[in-house]
């Protein structure tokens, strides 16, 4: 490695100066985040594809494709980045971040309220993949319990990455933001595939039988 460009590389992830290609530290943290909510749409996505018994084979495109591992591997890149989300502020003096403000943020130095909401995201997403990998073991009826937790986490995550200012600095939200818009965009996706999904759980409700109904009238 070229001795210059590792002391700038050093330098950058200790300060909120450029790093190479204009990223600063506060940056790449809100890239991270940013692409964990990304991936948490695209689980609850898969997960609502599964609901409605998708077939790739039999519909579009008209090929095998897994997307049941795909819909895991997306649970588990969302948990990684939210874990690294939160740990590159480390690196950056300026934002006064300590670990103890990461784990339980709710006398961190700047927002506490949208990071105590964000970590409460980061561990009810380790709780659901947690389940999810000991699913056989716990049996159906509780890994399901647990696993319908992710709604809780996912809009969690939203909330945090919508109100928290990626510059540390308390401003209000800029609802045309780059970063605001992908994640308004990502909230308008999960709310259209929530909204389906309870309408499909309506519909495979039992419905009383007309006899039952007849006799408890009469009774």
């Amino acid at each position: 490695m070229n001795l210059h460009a590792g002391v700038t590389l050093t330098f950058a992830l200790t300060s909120n100066h450029p790093m190479p290609f204009d990223i600063t530290v506060l940056d790449l943290s809100a890239y991270i985040g940013l692409t964990a909510v990304g991936a948490i749409t695209l689980n609850m996505l898969l997960g609502t594809l599964m609901v409605f018994r998708y077939s790739p084979v039999r519909q579009w495109p008209h090929r095998h494709f897994n997307y049941f591992r795909l819909h895991n591997i997306s649970g588990y890149v969302a948990l990684a980045l939210a874990v690294v989300h939160p740990v590159v502020l480390l690196f950056d003096k300026s934002a006064k971040f300590r670990v103890i403000d990461l784990l339980y943020p709710v006398h961190s130095p700047s927002q506490p309220l949208e990071n105590t909401i964000g970590a409460a995201a980061l561990y009810i997403i380790a709780i659901v993949v947690g389940t999810s990998y000991l699913r056989i073991r716990l049996g159906r009826r509780v890994w399901k319990s647990f696993h319908f937790t992710v709604y809780v986490a996912a809009a969690a995550l939203l909330w945090h990455s919508l109100f928290t200012d990626p510059a540390l600095k308390n401003s209000s939200p800029d609802w045309f933001d780059g970063g605001k818009l992908f994640v308004e965009a990502c909230v308008i996706i999960i709310a259209v595939a929530v909204g389906l999904r309870w309408r499909h759980s309506l519909r495979k409700a039992p419905r009383p039988r007309a006899d039952s109904v007849q006799t408890r009238l009469v009774r």
